[in-house]
């Protein structure tokens, strides 16, 4: 069937096999109903009837967890506690660690998913435009996206995760290479093509979704949440200075961040306008660190996010912004982030977001 990508079930009829068959058997009723009916069925619509099955983006444009709801936890803002996302702050136990490229063209909005990430960052690319990149570990939607592709500089990045896997669309050939030969558990849709599909309204290559589940099952080797230099309290540190607005301008793409009283945290806009997921519900995170950080071009024109090193940033929370300095010693090594009293820098417990401006 055009535009759609299926796996087989897994031998023994175990959980991932069982996904699988609910998602063929529901992608085979909506065929069957349209071919009922006599209407025409292009790939655009064979594919968003998919994920209408998967709960991707249903017509409550809802998104399917696996999980169940997240709470607050207490505690000091020392290392990571057991049963204590170290990525959040929030209970989840260690769970792998997913990557995933994820398109932010004008074309690719709204996104599916982005808010189940733990930490969504947001990258400059060629041409003055930005790019997300989801780390998902406490929870997994069922679907995600849209994916896009991978640039030299997330190899260097992402060794703080140790060897996550990685969802990209592809990559030119160098940096192909590159990340073929790195620790990371590479699983492009050019070589993996059974954890993806295309669907939507959006037209190619903003179309590109993938089941993070079955993904993860080709890499069960993938490392799990550790502790990557993020410190965690219920109650902001003293001092800070009022925000009320923090944006980054990339030239053709700016991401902004408002802080709301009401929700009690930032809520994030692209390019002017309020980022939202296929439901409806607004886009934002508990804590954002804009990171100044060297982007030299890359032999490809690519900005490379140097990650590794030192550097300022900022970082908001609770309306709130607080001047530290991070450091990241070694590619393998986290990041920490410091306030002027050396004390490290407490973030809120619930989602980060993480943007690179540059130094």
């Amino acid at each position: 069937m055009q535009g759609m990508t299926t796996g087989s079930p897994s031998p023994g009829g175990g959980p991932g096999g069982i996904r699988r068959t609910a998602r063929i058997l529901a992608t085979l009723t909506v065929v069957a109903l349209a071919a009922g009916s006599g209407t025409g069925y292009s790939s655009a619509q064979d594919a968003h009837g998919a994920k209408d099955a998967r709960g991707a983006k249903g017509a409550q444009g809802t998104v399917k967890r696996t999980d169940g709801a997240q709470h607050p936890g207490k505690g000091g803002t020392g290392e990571a506690r057991e049963g204590t996302s170290p990525f959040t702050g929030l209970p989840a136990d260690p769970a792998p660690v997913l990557a995933v490229k994820i398109d932010n063209h004008k074309d690719a909005r709204p996104h599916t998913a982005v808010e189940d990430a733990d930490i969504t960052v947001v990258e400059k690319v060629e041409g003055g435009l930005s790019r997300l990149l989801g780390i998902y570990s406490s929870k997994l939607p069922d679907s995600l996206g849209p994916v896009r592709s991978a640039r030299a500089y997330n190899v260097e990045q992402l060794r703080m995760f140790d060897r996550p896997a990685l969802s990209y669309s592809g990559a030119r050939a160098g940096v192909e290479d590159l990340i073929e030969k790195s620790p990371l558990h590479a699983r492009s849709h050019d070589k993996y093509p059974e954890p993806y599909f295309r669907g939507g309204d959006n037209e190619a290559p903003h179309n590109l979704y993938v089941h993070p589940d079955e993904l993860l099952e080709t890499a069960p080797e993938a490392s799990e949440s550790a502790d990557i230099g993020f410190r965690f309290a219920d109650d902001a540190p003293e001092g800070g200075e009022p925000t009320k607005e923090r944006s980054v301008d990339y030239g053709s793409a700016e991401t902004t961040f408002n802080w709301s009283e009401k929700e009690d945290r930032w809520l994030t806009s692209f390019d002017g306008a309020p980022a939202t997921g296929t439901g409806g519900a607004r886009l934002g995170g508990k804590t954002v660190i804009v990171q100044k950080v060297e982007m030299p071009p890359d032999d490809g024109g690519t900005p490379y996010e140097k990650t590794v090193g030192s550097g300022d940033a900022t970082v908001l929370r609770d309306g709130k912004a607080y001047e530290t300095k991070w450091e990241r010693p070694t590619a393998e090594s986290g990041t920490s982030f410091t306030l002027p009293t050396g004390e490290r820098m407490p973030f809120d417990r619930g989602n980060v977001w993480l943007v690179y401006e540059e130094a």
